[in-house]
């Protein structure tokens, strides 16, 4: 019987909600704590093993003591066989703790490696991955989106799509795997508004184009004048008293620009007729200051991964975007970054499935001045 390795880095995404761009490093994860931070991965894990468990209860599932991946799986009715050590202080694991989680994974040998996290658990998951001792080639491996950053292409949609990819790798349903590159950007400078992605390996993921998200490309230097027809028409059709969010991106800096506010380019701001009320807010903040007055979204799309919510813009919440409503979430991408999706669909994993279910569909696209594209999205 094929065996199931698993991973879970208990503390990433914990940045996300509370305004951070990452939990790399022990400053990042103490700041993310000290504003009430709480725990992301488990769940995710725990949401992709319930597929698996359902559909094969008796797989055999290998993983690390505690939370690196028992607690999910005891969650799902999982009896998982148990390898290395559970860190010491599971709100501070590290790199090190990953890596030698894979090593005792992989003596133990399992056909599959899902791990939960973001960009830096993948980089660390690429750098202990060795190849097969009997086979020369290196172990499948597939993330279970978790972290605040993923840039890099080894990540399923969803944690569904992570476990249904799974299952049918283990049922055959594949034709094989291939190899998805592992980006990580420096935290530090990400934090002041600066994007330094390296490419720092290749890991051999399940191959399904519908279902594994692809890495993120940046803004083409020749769009400046349609990032500016699009701030036009945003300006213009907004209404007074009625607060504006606006998420991270080049293309909704372009927004806060033309109003004259000096915004984050990648955190979340808020603006109240044409002033800078909050920038680089938290979830927190962000449902204080929708409590008692009228609010809308503005977001864009990752280039070349079609994410509009759940990708660096984790403030925006379940609870949140409840709240403001689904037709109150303005969408806005240069023509050129639709069609660098080759008609897939934009994407959403806010964490709540059935708030993605709710948030799919087609909406309206601001790609101009006085031009709008009806596009789908999916969950």
């Amino acid at each position: 019987m094929k065996k199931l390795g698993l991973i879970v880095n208990p503390i990433a995404g914990m940045g996300g909600r509370v305004g951070l761009k990452g939990t790399d490093g022990v400053d990042a994860l103490r700041q993310a704590l000290a504003l009430g931070a709480q725990p992301e991965a488990h769940r995710r894990a725990a949401e992709a093993l319930a597929i698996i468990a359902k559909a094969m209860p008796d797989a055999t599932l290998v993983t690390c003591a505690g939370a690196m991946g028992e607690d999910a799986a005891r969650e799902c009715g999982i009896s998982p066989v148990l390898v290395g050590g559970a860190p010491k202080d599971k709100r501070k694991t590290t790199g090190a703790d990953t890596r030698h989680a894979v090593a005792e994974v992989q003596r133990v040998g399992v056909d599959l490696l899902l791990f939960a996290g973001g960009d830096g658990t993948a980089r660390d998951i690429c750098d202990a991955l060795r190849p097969s001792a009997v086979r020369g080639e290196r172990l499948p491996a597939l993330g279970i989106p978790a972290g605040v950053k993923m840039h890099s292409g080894v990540f399923a949609l969803t944690p569904r799509r992570a476990g249904e990819l799974a299952l049918r790798f283990f049922q055959g349903g594949l034709s094989g795997v291939s190899d998805a590159e592992v980006m990580d950007i420096d935290e530090d400078a990400f934090r002041t508004s600066s994007v330094a992605a390296t490419l720092y390996g290749y890991i051999s993921v399940p191959q399904d184009s519908h279902a594994v998200q692809s890495t993120k490309s940046g803004t083409a230097a020749d769009e400046q004048e349609a990032l500016a027809a699009i701030a036009q028409q945003v300006i213009a059709d907004m209404v007074d008293d009625t607060l504006y969010i606006i998420g991270p991106g080049t293309t909704t800096k372009a927004v806060a620009d033309a109003l004259g506010v000096a915004n984050t380019l990648l955190g979340v701001d808020a603006v109240l007729n044409g002033r800078l009320i909050a920038t680089d807010a938290t979830e927190s903040d962000l449902l204080r200051l929708t409590e008692r007055r009228p609010a809308k979204i503005i977001v864009t799309a990752i280039g070349g991964q079609g994410y509009i919510i759940g990708r660096g813009n984790q403030q925006l919440s379940p609870r949140l975007i409840r709240r403001i409503g689904r037709d109150n979430i303005i969408v806005a991408a240069t023509r050129s970054k639709l069609l660098r999706l080759g008609g897939r669909p934009l994407l959403v994993d806010t964490g709540d499935p059935a708030l993605d279910e709710a948030l799919s569909g087609y909406i309206k696209v601001v790609t101009g001045f006085r031009e709008f594209h009806a596009y789908k999205v999916a969950c």
